[in-house]
């Protein structure tokens, strides 16, 4: 496998020194967020919301999509009836979507079960290996509502798990080091691969993955920082 010092040589320098480029990384070690139940399900809604969708208008909406969702309270969301969900497909707060409104009572019953199983989903995330994302992403896919692809790597990633993001640059940086992916990795071949190679990198520098994958976006392509409530496009 290919060693990270020639990736992050020309990450710095396409990014103006070590400085500029540190100013755009997350920070060297990163622990998952302490959040509430509550928050995590939100953190889903917004991720499931804003795949396909422009982020910008998803955040400009966001509080209203708190208002709608009883700030995804998981004890009031469960107990509510049918008749409350088919009324969000009507209400001008949120983007009405029908399938993707379904999917917060899904995830609501998927965090609640997860709690029950671990003590919390922090808990549950917590404890689960940075090695193992691969499995992990099979899990929220499997369990959770809609939290496939990069949706389930977006939301890892926004709620302060150590993982890897496979967006275009990152994919391409991998394929430069002579991973053997597809354009578009979405096979658990590829996730495999993708996986081997940041826990290689990781053991090689100490790094966790997070940053690593940062790293690796910014070493090739467009790589342009993203601003708030813009889509993802070749950041990693």
């Amino acid at each position: 496998m290919a060693g990270f010092a020639p990736i992050l040589a020309r990450a710095t320098r396409r990014k103006g020194g070590t400085a500029a480029l540190e100013a755009l990384l997350p920070p060297p070690r990163r622990a998952t967020a302490p959040l509430g139940d509550d928050r995590y399900l939100a953190e889903m809604t917004r991720r499931v919301f804003s795949a396909g969708f422009v982020w910008r208008v998803i955040d400009q909406k966001w509080d209203g999509f708190e208002d709608a969702f009883l700030h995804f309270h998981l004890g009031q969301l469960l107990f509510q009836p049918d008749e409350f969900w088919e009324a969000l497909t009507r209400d001008t707060r949120i983007v009405r979507n029908g399938q993707k409104i379904m999917a917060v009572r899904g995830n609501a019953r998927f965090i609640r079960d997860i709690a029950a199983e671990h003590g919390s989903f922090a808990a549950f995330l917590a404890a689960w290996p940075a090695e193992d994302q691969v499995g992990l992403l099979a899990l929220l896919a499997r369990r959770g509502s809609r939290l496939g692809g990069h949706t389930g790597q977006y939301l890892l990633r926004f709620v302060g798990w150590d993982g890897w993001v496979l967006s275009r640059d990152v994919v391409a940086c991998l394929r430069d080091a002579g991973v053997d992916l597809a354009e578009n990795p979405t096979s658990q071949r590829d996730l495999k691969l993708a996986q081997a190679q940041f826990n290689a990198w990781s053991r090689e520098t100490g790094l966790p993955r997070a940053r690593l994958s940062r790293i690796c976006a910014y070493s090739v392509g467009e790589n342009l920082v993203l601003r708030p409530g813009d889509e993802p496009g070749g950041e990693g």
